[in-house]
């Protein structure tokens, strides 16, 4: 390659022995590939861009599915299983409050309850077992009452105390509070007086159910009545409650809301109002007050 003088067959020579330099060459002419070909860099940022809305996509299904999943459950749950209910009055006091928030098991609600099987235990109806059911009058109405009489057994009352086929019945739960003296409320099953409140069709079954002063609780029916029991409308002014309208029983109350009783404040002293205020005057201690945690996650008996 140092001669100056090159023919037409060096010239080949020169041509043919070129390719040892040619690598040298071709990397100089490297940083003009890309101008060459633009189309390349241009597609880098779109590919970038595609993978990046992918991710996204992908990241907002599994949620979606996720919460989809959840949704699923918890109707299967409350369907099935369990259901949250709230107490509105006071007939089951002292067990349970205005303000308790139960959730029912309502497996044993089934009208086969010895022989259902699924995620929680069954169990059948047995005498002072509390139970969730649709009422007799306003099917679209829940009751809460406790199991007195079953299928089959000899019923009633006397001076206010039950009296099951013949034999008192032990009920440490009932309350019997001061109240105005009230002979078919005290004394059923009685024909003597009527009162305003019962069901005009349950006064016209009652009377064909009666025997020797006791009532006969027909078969698939059960009788219930309040704990509350001077201030508790059951089975004494609207009849049995069928097996089918049992949705299920209590387990536990899981929270209480306080209930604030406005007519008792208007009555208290002016000594007594700045006492409660002293003593509810932070925002704390009002914001404790407004639920009874003791009674949180309580065992419904």
């Amino acid at each position: 390659m140092t001669h100056p003088v090159a023919d037409v067959k060096s010239g080949q020579v020169q041509a043919q022995t070129q390719p040892e330099a040619q690598p040298q060459t071709d990397t100089q002419s490297q940083p003009q590939i890309p101008a060459l070909n633009p189309s390349s860099e241009s597609t880098r940022p779109q590919a970038a861009s595609t993978h990046h809305s992918h991710h996204h996509k992908t990241g907002v299904l599994p949620a979606f599915q996720s919460l989809l999943h959840l949704i699923v459950i918890a109707i299967f749950i409350i369907t099935f299983c369990a259901q949250p209910f709230r107490i509105p009055s006071e007939s089951m006091e002292s067990t349970l409050l205005v303000g308790d928030f139960l959730l029912v098991n309502k497996q044993a609600g089934s009208p086969n309850a010895e022989e259902f099987t699924g995620p929680l235990p069954s169990a059948a109806i047995h005498r002072g077992d509390i139970i969730v059911f649709h009422d007799p009058v306003d099917a679209t109405l829940h009751l809460v009452k406790r199991v007195i009489g079953l299928p089959g057994d000899h019923l009633r009352l006397h001076s206010g105390r039950v009296f099951i086929n013949g034999h008192a019945l032990s009920e440490p739960y009932a309350v019997y509070r001061a109240s105005p003296p009230d002979n078919f409320r005290d004394n059923f099953p009685r024909f003597q007086s009527a009162d305003p409140e019962i069901d005009s069709r349950w006064w016209i079954r009652m009377r064909s159910l009666i025997d020797n002063g006791e009532l006969i609780i027909p078969i698939g029916n059960y009788f219930v009545m309040g704990d509350n029991r001077n201030d508790s409308e059951d089975s004494r002014y609207w009849g049995f409650v069928p097996r089918e309208a049992i949705v299920g029983k209590p387990m536990l109350i899981y929270f209480s809301l306080q209930q604030h009783d406005t007519d008792d404040a208007s009555t208290l002293t002016q000594e007594a109002l700045a006492d409660q205020r002293r003593k509810h005057s932070s925002k704390i201690d009002s914001l404790v007050d407004f639920a009874r945690w003791g009674r949180t996650f309580q065992i419904v008996r």
